[in-house]
């Protein structure tokens, strides 16, 4: 996977999907949230309040979902997913069954991407 931003407490990588996802993983070894340093912590939860204000604003979607599970990965990190009525597998999980063959026309995920990085880097 390609890293869309990092810095010294968390990074970003997109998953490859149908719909807009990112993910948001902690820099240190950590299996739960509370075995993240305070600044980790606090800069997990900052990060992913910019991506969803950025996902809301930019595709418009009808929700935004948001997971952290790491059962298969057992290292702290988010799922953050624009969802939309027509995508493939909504109002169900994109783990779930696939309800319908989805199409959507999404703006630009790479001038999504440069903008998320200017709000991220405080531009």
């Amino acid at each position: 996977m390609t890293i869309l931003y990092e810095n010294k407490w968390v990074y970003i990588e997109q998953e490859e999907s149908s719909i807009p996802w990112l993910k948001i993983f902690v820099q240190q070894e950590a299996k739960e949230l509370t075995d993240c340093n305070p600044e980790t912590q606090q800069e997990i939860f900052r990060v992913l309040i910019v991506l969803e204000k950025a996902m809301l604003d930019y595709f418009q979607p009808e929700k935004i979902n948001i997971a952290s599970f790491a059962n298969y990965l057992p290292k702290v990190h988010w799922h953050i997913m624009a969802r939309f009525k027509d995508d493939s597998h909504f109002p169900e999980p994109m783990w779930g069954e696939k309800q319908r063959d989805g199409d959507l026309q999404l703006p630009s995920m790479d001038v999504f991407i440069g903008r998320l990085e200017a709000l991220l880097s405080g531009g």
